[in-house]
């Protein structure tokens, strides 16, 4: 843990330093205002602990607050670092061509290019915005010959990373609950990252969760943020929300459908997968509840479809890209062989900044149905 907060404090004092360089010009030399920016990009580094810390000594309200303004400005930051990057890519590219072939490109003058590194960060966040709010459906279909008799059709909706906590609360709840509820599942399915933050203070969220009961139940397994905001106080939460927590555990659900979910890790586990999978009923369609979307071998072919979420896909364009360097099955439905396929969820919330750009969120609609023909 530590070493992940002093690499993340690294990166992000970095970002700023880059940020506070191009627009630096803007002030002059105005002394009074540039101390007052750069006291506020000093608090803005520290936001994110700050935020946590003051939930954890009991200070809601002002950890709430600080969190609105530190994660949505964390998402202008990253615009705005990124903005910055390409303005001295192309500052650089006139440079090279001026010296190595005589030319005379002119460089982006420094207040204009500061200007538009703010004005570009700032119209992104707020699109941002507006994409976060507009949770996407997507549809997959799934034919199988392991619907029991008088069984054509289960349809699952899956959620993931929702992070509830210091941002993300009632409006974005309603939101998701209300879009599970119109495509009438059979069965609400959570692929961790439910909780993140203090658990006594979601609380009041219960009633919404316990108002939507699917014929086959809710199922969920825990993520990464469950751990940080504490294990045994998140999975409270998720059951008394009335979700069963699966891990390394597997259930039969109606007599109709085995769902298996897997503890979070940041590694495969072949001995303890491939035993879990084994248990279930190997007549009926297995799901295969796993946060992060990565494929053990030895269980391929032992469940029929794996879902996962995690990745956010990258939730910022261009953060996927470094998303996908490290997850080779980042976002969407991939057939993996041998009769298994896998899902990664884009997120049907939102980590840090309240905003998504190119990574709208999703709701996952699987929809079973019979397979013609004979089974093999």
């Amino acid at each position: 843990m530590w070493t992940f907060l002093i690499l993340f404090l690294t990166v992000y004092t970095t970002m700023h330093a880059v940020f506070y360089h191009r627009v630096r010009i803007l002030f002059g030399d105005r002394k009074l205002l540039l101390g007052l920016w750069v006291a506020f990009l000093v608090v803005m580094v520290l936001a994110p602990v700050l935020c946590r810390v003051l939930e954890r000594l009991g200070h809601e309200l002002t950890a709430r607050a600080l969190a609105y303004v530190g994660y949505t400005w964390m998402g202008f930051l990253f615009l705005g670092f990124w903005a910055s990057v390409a303005v001295g890519v192309v500052n650089g590219g006139a440079w090279t061509l001026n010296r190595l072939a005589g030319t005379q490109v002119p460089a982006l003058p420094g207040r204009t290019a500061a200007l538009a590194v703010i004005a570009v960060a700032g119209v992104l966040t707020l699109y941002g915005a507006f994409e976060a709010s507009r949770i996407r459906i997507e549809r997959i279909q799934v034919a199988s010959h392991k619907l029991p008799p008088g069984r054509d059709r289960i349809v699952v909706a899956q959620i993931s990373d929702v992070h509830l906590g210091l941002v993300g609360r009632e409006a974005r709840l309603r939101k998701i609950l209300d879009a599970a509820r119109s495509v009438q599942p059979d069965l609400l399915v959570s692929t961790g990252d439910l909780v993140d933050g203090a658990t006594h203070s979601l609380e009041h969220l219960l009633p919404l969760f316990q108002s939507f009961e699917p014929p086959l139940g809710k199922v969920a397994i825990v993520g990464n943020h469950e751990y940080y905001a504490g294990i045994e106080a998140s999975m409270d939460l998720t059951r008394r929300a009335g979700f069963t927590v699966l891990r390394d555990q597997a259930v039969t659900v109606g007599d109709v459908l085995n769902v298996a979910g897997s503890d979070d890790t940041w590694k495969n586990r072949p001995e303890r997968e491939t035993r879990l999978l084994r248990s279930v009923p190997p007549s009926l369609f297995t799901l295969y509840l796993k946060h992060r979307p990565q494929v053990c071998p030895e269980t391929v072919g032992l469940f029929d479809l794996q879902l996962s979420g995690h990745t956010h896909r990258g939730q910022i364009f261009p953060f996927t890209l470094f998303v996908a360097l490290q997850y080779r099955y980042q976002n969407g439905t991939y057939d993996l062989g041998r009769g298994s396929l896998l899902h990664t969820n884009r997120g049907t919330g939102t980590w840090g900044p309240p905003i998504r750009v190119l990574s709208p969120p999703e709701l996952t609609v699987i929809e079973i149905v019979r397979k013609e023909g004979r089974a093999p």
